[in-house]
């Protein structure tokens, strides 16, 4: 039975072989270009349909390679100006030019409710309230940095199944192709083939970069959640070690006035 399968479909592609030896096109890039300009509506909509999946994703790409790389640069130089400021008043007034970084809102957050529990003197009140706003501006600013991100993982994932579409019409059409001709020749069945081939591939050029640029973009937002988890330890830490160093300094200078008013030698000498 396998050898009388095998024979048959020799057949099929050897009987219309001289014919159609003529109309195959000499390159690969023809080729293509001619399975598409004889591509039927079906096959032509899920092109177009893939095509503008295409541009979308790739426009989202690009604006998140953009938007990251500047986030990195920006923060990487409020980092410096962080660690050479001497007092958080200084940041805080020349933070919005570092605004793209997510750490400027986690800084702005800290800051404002430190402000609020003391006046932007000695240590705060309430530790946790900081750790709290640390958290939420640092949500704030990641979930804006993912704008979009569900549309490409969307695109990744479907863009595939488009394709798959345009192959099954394709088939359905090769075989409707190869029932009203008459005859099994290899002429009745191309076109059918050729737009399952060319819209299963199509998918394959839109789905595999929506992939990887997700991937990627994913990886570097989570590289900027541990950073801004890490600033946020480090700004809480550097404002209680600021105010303590503060009160050490006070209680050092009223201990020593204590000492200066209890000096003996100080008081003035009683007269006989």
């Amino acid at each position: 039975m396998t050898h009388l399968t095998a024979l048959a479909t020799f057949l099929l592609f050897q009987q219309d072989d001289a014919s159609t030896q003529a109309a195959l096109p000499s390159s690969g890039g023809s080729a293509v270009l001619e399975m598409i300009h004889h591509s039927g509506p079906v096959a032509m909509a899920v092109l177009g349909l893939l095509l503008l999946l295409s541009l979308y994703s790739w426009s989202i790409m690009l604006s998140k390679w953009s938007g990251f790389k500047r986030a990195r640069r920006q923060g990487a130089r409020f980092l410096r100006a962080f660690r050479k400021a001497s007092r958080l008043s200084e940041i805080a007034t020349v933070s919005e030019q570092f605004r793209p970084s997510p750490l400027v809102a986690v800084f702005d957050e800290i800051y404002a409710e430190y402000t609020r529990q003391t006046g932007g003197k000695g240590l705060p009140r309430n530790p946790l309230a900081l750790e709290r706003a640390a958290q939420t501006a640092s949500s704030e600013a990641l979930t804006g940095m993912e704008q979009r991100m569900t549309s490409l993982a969307t695109i990744g994932s479907i863009a595939t199944y488009v394709g798959l579409f345009g192959t099954t019409m394709g088939i359905i059409d090769a075989f409707h192709g190869l029932g009203t001709a008459g005859a099994a020749t290899l002429r009745a069945v191309a076109p059918g083939v050729s737009e399952a081939l060319i819209t299963t591939a199509a998918g394959l050029l839109v789905a595999v970069p929506a992939v990887v640029g997700y991937n990627q973009f994913a990886a570097r937002l989570r590289e900027f959640a541990s950073k801004t988890d890490d600033f946020s330890r480090e700004l809480i830490n550097a404002i209680e070690n600021a105010a303590l160093s503060v009160t050490a300094a006070q209680m050092d200078d009223e201990a020593r006035d204590l000492r200066e008013a209890r000096d003996p030698r100080r008081e003035p000498r009683l007269r006989n």
